[in-house]
């Protein structure tokens, strides 16, 4: 009877295989297939080749918004300017209130990203690994998740008022869900030959969890983490709705109410390149995950 080496398990660790190529988990070992040779590299594996493309699109568009605007295809209420929305920027930071805004509204993202990823990840793992859990809380959090945001605020202002935590709550319910279910649909498919050649060699609970299940799903995580944080920028003008003061969702509906439209335009462009900053961090994060682990 020969060894070989377990692919899947570090350290030392062999696998036994019998006299008529039979393996100790029941699969036949794999013949070393034909050497792939790697394809070389075009210009879009390049970084600064990929931002530049990724602009071409969003100039474009800026350029389009400017001839529109000096053709007078629309009035300046309907559709300002980009010199205008570009004043209300220069208007809002000389007064000190455009830092707050965004300061404040990125604190409030993060937070309920941080702890609805959290909770996500820990119930979406056990809901993934436990068949009597996912048939227990399944149901229920499926109905839960069918819930409108917009029907959340009057609860959530009845239980804990107007402060930051009501706010805080409805974004994290917006960041969980996407990480709960990525996770526990990705933990439920996870390669059971895997699962059982490293309960063979003593994996079992929590290191089981995370040596073999959770480094298998590592790029469905991230995938759901990705989802999570644009849901909870999503998220974030409707927990603004509630007695707000500051904050880029308080902009957008305070200029709606007050017909700044070149105000609104400035909230919708802030949201929409913060979003995007905070998502390429997490994309860099991943790739640095997936090299480590996956």
């Amino acid at each position: 009877m020969s060894h070989i080496g377990n692919p899947y398990l570090t350290g030392g660790s062999t696998v036994s295989v019998g006299a008529e190529g039979t393996s100790a988990v029941g699969h036949p070992p794999q013949a070393p297939g034909p050497e792939r040779k790697t394809a070389p590299a075009g210009p879009l594996a390049k970084g600064w080749v990929r931002v530049i493309l990724g602009l071409v699109v969003p100039v474009l568009i800026l350029g389009l918004w400017q001839l529109v605007t000096v053709l007078g295809v629309f009035s300046a209420v309907q559709l300002p300017s980009p010199g205008a929305v570009l004043t209300s920027a220069v208007d809002l930071f000389d007064r000190g209130e455009l830092g707050t805004h965004i300061a404040i509204s990125t604190q409030r993202v993060l937070t309920g990203f941080a702890a609805g990823a959290a909770l996500g990840l820990v119930l979406g793992a056990l809901l993934g690994l436990s068949r009597l859990a996912d048939v227990l809380l399944g149901p229920l959090f499926g109905a839960i998740r069918a819930v409108p945001s917009l029907a959340l605020v009057p609860l959530l202002i009845l239980w804990m008022g107007i402060g930051e935590d009501s706010k805080v709550t409805l974004i994290t319910i917006g960041a969980f869900f996407p990480v709960f279910t990525t996770v526990s649909l990705a933990l439920r498919h996870v390669d059971k030959n895997l699962v059982e050649a490293a309960r063979a060699f003593g994996l079992n609970g929590i290191k089981l969890l995370t040596t073999v299940q959770l480094p298998a799903v590592v790029p469905a995580v991230f995938s759901g983490l990705r989802l999570a944080l644009a849901q909870s920028w999503l998220f974030l003008v409707a927990a603004e709705l509630i007695a707000s003061s500051m904050g880029l969702g308080f902009l957008l509906t305070d200029s709606q109410n007050n017909g700044r439209t070149d105000r609104m335009f400035l909230a919708i462009v802030l949201l929409a390149v913060i979003g995007k900053t905070t998502d390429a961090l997490l994309g860099v994060a991943e790739k640095w995950a997936v090299k480590k682990w996956a």
